[in-house]
Parts: structure tokens; sequence; C-alpha cells
């Protein structure tokens, strides 16, 4: 049976985040991941600007806040400090893939044996809906109000992609959450993620697609629609380095 209650490391208070986000959905998969492995104690989140800023308030492990896009280079830092504790970030592709890529990318290379949990809403959330390194073609922003043009935007970063062609990473996969099976298969990779983290063996990445109705302008059942009819063709599903896992 479906176990529904609180995970112990998600602490029992309202979130910030809008009607039909999936943060929240998210934010659970982690904390579950957590409570089963029995680390909440020996592990540190690291949360940037963007709409995870206020994460320090809703899971139970220590947290720490960086600069925006700064967040590898923070848990960096942490986990040299502490290589005994497991060090994740939760990141947004605004975050990630444009103001912090050089932190993203440097970190992979160098194989910091960090999990990252990248959430890819193709675009900037807590900004008021800006055009973001992932925001797809012709897609519609308050920066690019004709949809975006790859003319004199250019193409949307695929990161996945690119940082599994890097020697420093381990593991790298993307999933969704737009339904049931795609919960369960987002939960199944954060936990390989903090398991790569633990026997030692690098950079992890788990790049989740997910929703931002307030920004796509769309009840949370059409953002879900439009995950599946645009983002998964462009954002193909599955895992792109498993390296020696």
């Amino acid at each position: 049976m479906p176990d529904f209650t609180r995970p112990k490391a998600l602490i029992d208070i309202p979130t910030h985040y809008c009607p039909g986000c999936t943060h929240g959905i998210i934010h659970r998969l982690v904390a579950e991941v957590i409570d089963e492995m029995g680390i909440e104690g020996d592990t540190i989140g690291v949360c940037p600007v963007g709409c995870s800023v206020l994460e320090y308030f809703y899971f139970g492990c220590d947290m720490m806040q960086a600069s925006h896009g700064r967040s590898p280079a923070v848990a960096t830092g942490i986990k040299r400090a502490h290589p005994d504790k497991f060090v994740f970030t939760y990141q947004g592709d605004g975050d990630l893939a444009a103001i912090g890529t050089g932190e993203t990318v440097h970190a992979a290379a160098r194989g910091e044996n960090i999990t990252i949990i990248f959430v890819n809403n193709t675009t900037y959330g807590m900004t008021g809906g800006q055009m973001a390194p992932t925001t797809l073609p012709g897609q519609i922003t308050q920066t690019t109000p004709y949809g975006r043009n790859i003319k004199t935007e250019g193409y949307p970063i695929r990161i996945c992609e690119m940082l599994s062609q890097l020697d420093g990473v381990a593991y790298a996969e993307r999933t969704s959450v737009h339904d049931p099976k795609s919960v369960l298969a987002t939960k199944k990779a954060i936990r390989k993620g903090f398991e790569v983290q633990k026997n030692k063996q690098g950079f992890s990445i788990i790049e989740i697609l997910s929703t931002c109705p307030t920004n796509w302008g769309m009840s949370p059942m059409k953002a879900i629609e439009r995950l599946k009819s645009d983002m998964l063709p462009y954002y193909p599903l599955g895992i792109y380095k498993e390296a020696g896992i």
C-alpha cells in the first residue's frame, strides 16, 4: 500500500509555491529518499536564489543558502570540509543553466562527489517568467513575447546531454513528474544519485522536468499536458550516463 504519511525529513508547514507547482512533489521525493536511507542527520542541502530560495524551511536536514547560481561551488566547499556527509543542491533551470553555468560545468568536470537535483520548467519562475536557457523554441515568456527565436536567442541547452560528456560525471539522468509512473522513476533516480555519492563515484545530476502553471499562464492540468506535448519531445527522458554503477 502507498504510504501517504509525511516524510520525517519534510517539515510540516505550508510552502510558498503556487497552486499546481510540482516542486512540492519533488520535495517529497527527496525527503522520502533521505528517510529511507536514514541519512537526515548526515545530509546538507544547498538552495540558491529562485523558487527554491526558502527551501531551508521545508527540509529537516541542515541547509545552506547560496547566491544565485553558486550552489555547486558552495556544495563543493561543504563536501570537501565534510566528506562524510551527503551534500545535495536543489536548483532551477534559470539558476543552474544560466547564471550558474560555470559553477555547474566545472564542478562536474572536477568530479565533485555531490548530487544535484535540477528542476527544469523552461522559465525563470520566481522572478516573473523570463526566458531561461532551457526555454523552448517559440515559447512565449516575459522577455520573448513573440516566442523564443533561435536566430536571435539561440537554442535551448540540454544539460544532461552536455554534462554526460564530462569525465567527472558518474551519473546523469532526466526524469519527470507528469504522471505516477514518472514520479516513481524520479524517486528511483534521486535515490541512485545519493547512492553514487555514498559510493564516492563522483558527480551526479538528476534533471527533473517540471511545470510552472503561473508563468506559463495555464491551469495545472493544462501545464501537465504542455509538459507531455512540448517538453518531452525536446528533452527526452532517460539515463545519459551511468559510469561503473
